[in-house]
């Protein structure tokens, strides 16, 4: 059964509405709510057509260390035959809305919602939107940090929906992660997974750990505790989580509550700047 998904439309809100909103910004996590995803904060990038994408997060003193995200929107016929720019760094791809259609040695691949794609650094690789509609995708990227004696990754093709999601222990299915990338493959120092919690799961512990967090939510709701606030977060929400930042959850219902996660991995500690 395919999943839904949460995309952002643009647009932009109207004089009677109230200023007030759920954004939030401090050094320890930063809540990015639905609305704030306006035509106004749109942003576009070199050799892209036809292309306009929101920026949820970048390396930035205070904020972000490890990585950027996007949500790209392609109208019909438009992508790059050059899409990355920098050859140190590898991407993801998480289709959430329409048809992307993406080249890579060669190879072509269609993604459809559910559709992923980890594109290795230095790897050439286009997209295009070859459809009627318009096409919608995260698009993470991180530079990739090379260890003497590990070989690069592979280029990895998936859709969630054909992938059974692995239980977390003693949850009774409430708590669940769709994994692309085996977690034991120490190749790789990023992780992108799907994070599904049954209406009424928790987190039931606050969970503070090294790895720095991008959370944007695909659907349902869910009151979220980040450092000493608790936030109501909603689906196209997205979220910032500083390492060791304290994080914890209620997913609210009625429905499930499910969010696209970063992580960064199997590392050691920089001790240099």
């Amino acid at each position: 059964m395919s999943c839904k998904y949460y995309a952002p439309t643009g647009g932009h809100p109207s004089q009677d509405q109230l200023l007030t909103d759920r954004a939030v910004f401090t050094d320890a996590y930063a809540v990015i709510p639905k609305g704030t995803m306006r035509d106004i904060v749109t942003s576009f990038l070199p050799f892209w057509e036809k292309t306009r994408l929101w920026v949820l997060s970048r390396p930035l003193s205070g904020f972000a260390e490890t990585f950027s995200q996007y949500i790209m929107e392609v109208e019909p016929g438009g992508g790059s035959d050059r899409p990355e720019t920098d050859s140190g760094a590898q991407g993801v791809l998480f289709v959430v809305e329409g048809t992307a259609t993406i080249i890579v040695d060669d190879t072509s691949y269609e993604l459809t919602p559910g559709g992923f794609a980890y594109l290795p650094a230095g790897k050439h690789w286009t997209m295009r939107n070859t459809s009627k509609g318009v096409t919608r995708f995260h698009w993470i990227r991180k530079l990739y940090e090379v260890v003497d004696g590990l070989e690069r990754p592979d280029v990895i093709i998936a859709n969630e929906n054909e992938i059974v999601p692995t239980v977390m222990p003693d949850t009774d299915g409430k708590w669940a992660t769709t994994r692309f990338v085996d977690p034991s493959d120490l190749r790789h120092d990023m992780h992108v997974t799907i994070v599904t919690f049954e209406p009424g799961a928790i987190i039931p512990f606050l969970e503070t750990h090294v790895m720095e967090h991008g959370l944007y939510v695909l659907e349902g709701k869910a009151a979220y505790r980040l450092n000493q606030d608790w936030v109501e977060v909603e689906a196209g929400d997205y979220m910032w989580l500083r390492a060791f930042c304290p994080q914890a959850c209620y997913a609210g219902g009625p429905g499930k509550f499910r969010y696209l996660l970063y992580k960064d991995v199997n590392r050691h500690m920089t001790l240099r700047p």
